[in-house]
């Protein structure tokens, strides 16, 4: 399977269609009477009157899901074939964002981070495209206001400001204007914000908006144990991945290691990130995802030995699959 999508044949869309179906086809089958669906946070919910939590069924929730993941997949092979981050045109990225996309099952319907993934996609294009830009003040502004809008819909999103500051760094000689005005494009949206909240009487919720961010790290996080069972695949190809690049890195053009650096921080910001929200989920982890996905693709588009890469592909996929079953 793997080598099919080393090579850019307009044919693999269809491929990757039915792999999304079929990774989503049993918990569709086994699906809960009710899913909910919250896309804004409470400080936010002004402006969405009325209960929707509850406004799809089971089924048509799974199957927006999964359009949004087919939809993100195309755009995030599309960064990637765009900005040349592995050397030559595939559809590798696309197939590891839906299958890591398919991971949990918590994955597999509609939440706020899966719709941040759509901000942190537009988010990436912008980035990447500091490299060469001639004034990049007008992209951090625009980069602020995605990040306040994805705080909206996903309170620990707010942190993905960091990678803006990453990329300024990475990408850019120091220019102290250009550091600043992000900030002003994240405070023009909550501006507005703080205007409606002002304008209905309740500034006091307004400024509970921000407690969230001052809880402590935890120390530990309970996961099933059958979670660590299914990441064993992916932590093995995610180390491999890192030692593949580690092999070529020097031999890439500058900009496509600094890319990769660029990545790798936004990994970790997502990953570190959960711990706003005062209850765990693992769909925060959706955030992770995109940066995993591109680590994933450079390993399997560069990787030698086709019996073990496609074994390797083979374990992670039935892992998934055994593994949403085993928890109906």
């Amino acid at each position: 399977m793997i080598n099919a999508f080393r090579n850019y044949n307009p044919l693999n869309i269809l491929w990757l269609a039915i792999l999304l179906f079929l990774l989503r086809i049993g918990y569709a089958y086994n699906a809960p009477p009710k899913l909910a669906f919250t896309y804004l946070e409470p400080f936010a919910r002004l402006f969405v009157p009325g209960a929707y939590q509850y406004a799809f069924q089971p089924l048509v929730d799974i199957f927006l899901a999964g359009m949004l993941v087919f939809i993100q997949a195309l755009l995030v092979n599309r960064l990637v074939n765009q900005y040349g981050l592995l050397s030559k045109p595939s559809f590798l990225p696309a197939l590891m964002y839906i299958v890591l996309s398919s991971l949990f099952t918590p994955f597999l319907v509609l939440s706020p981070p899966l719709v941040c993934n759509f901000l942190l996609i537009w988010m990436l294009y912008k980035l990447f495209g500091l490299y060469k830009g001639d004034d990049a003040k007008s992209i951090t502004y625009d980069l602020g206001m995605i990040v306040a809008i994805g705080s909206l819909i996903y309170l620990p999103f707010i942190y993905l400001f960091l990678a803006i500051w990453a990329a300024l760094l990475l990408f850019r000689p120091f220019y102290w204007r250009e550091w600043v005005i992000g900030i002003m494009g994240y405070a023009t949206i909550f501006f507005f914000l703080a205007v409606a909240y002002y304008l209905s009487d309740n500034m006091a919720i307004f400024y509970s908006i921000w407690v969230p961010l001052t809880t402590k790290f935890p120390t530990h996080v309970k996961i099933d144990y059958y979670d660590y069972l299914v990441l064993v695949p992916i932590i093995i190809i995610f180390i491999l991945g890192i030692i593949k690049i580690r092999q070529i890195f020097f031999r890439s053009y500058v900009q496509v290691r600094k890319s990769f650096q660029l990545l790798f921080i936004v990994f970790l910001i997502a990953g570190l990130s959960f711990y706003v929200k005062a209850e765990f989920s693992l769909t925060h982890f959706l955030l992770c995802v995109i940066p995993v996905s591109v680590f994933f693709a450079y390993y399997f588009l560069y990787a030698n030995m086709r019996w073990f890469y496609e074994s390797l592909f083979f374990i992670l996929l039935i892992s998934i699959v055994y593994f949403q079953f085993n928890n109906f």
